[in-house]
């Protein structure tokens, strides 16, 4: 069996195409320190490929800045507006080629999943979530958004499934892998 690393960097990101948040934490065997959390802004960007565009630059600057070992994202969730759902899964896409251009391997969570492992509840509202981080995170300023906390969770989510035998996320090592098992979604 290999030796499991003893640190790692895990970076979190919760996709959207207005704000995209972001959370990167060190995981010290069980332990985890939180290294920095924060918003992208594309509110204030008209055209959507620019919001696109800017998901990409910030996921490969914030890349460039941590060296995470691992990206952790939300999984778009299932809405009635399929006009949302392109976009999300756009902006999820993007954040998820910008890692595999790194060579980063890439695991989504439902959303469900993510709230299930930070409060024990997976219908928590956004402010439990966050609420809760920062009691396992030592935190105490309160970030402006709520996106910044949400993508922080994906990342501890993503520490917890260590420790866990049920790893539900899906994990890419890179463009090979991502294409080999999705073989009905690339023409």
């Amino acid at each position: 069996m290999l030796a499991e690393k003893k640190e790692r960097i895990i970076m979190g990101i919760d996709p959207g195409t207005a704000i995209m948040g972001y959370g990167i934490v060190l995981e010290k065997g069980t332990k985890i320190e939180l290294i920095s959390l924060g918003i992208v802004r594309m509110d204030h960007l008209d055209d959507h490929f620019l919001k696109l565009q800017r998901i990409f630059e910030k996921t490969i600057a914030l890349i460039d800045e941590y060296k995470p070992d691992v990206l952790a994202i939300e999984a778009p969730f299932y809405g009635k507006n399929i006009q949302v759902m392109l976009k999300l899964g756009r902006a999820q896409g993007i954040a998820m080629a910008a890692a595999l251009s790194r060579n980063i391997s890439v695991t989504e969570y439902a959303p469900r999943k993510i709230k299930q492992s930070i409060t024990g509840k997976g219908t928590a509202s956004k402010e439990q979530v966050a609420a809760m981080l920062q009691r396992l995170l030592n935190f105490k300023e309160t970030p402006e958004f709520l996106d910044a906390t949400d993508g922080l969770a994906v990342a501890v989510c993503h520490s917890f499934q260590r420790i866990s035998t049920s790893n539900t996320g899906k994990s890419y090592s890179g463009w090979d892998a991502f294409v080999k098992d999705n073989k009905k979604r690339i023409k």
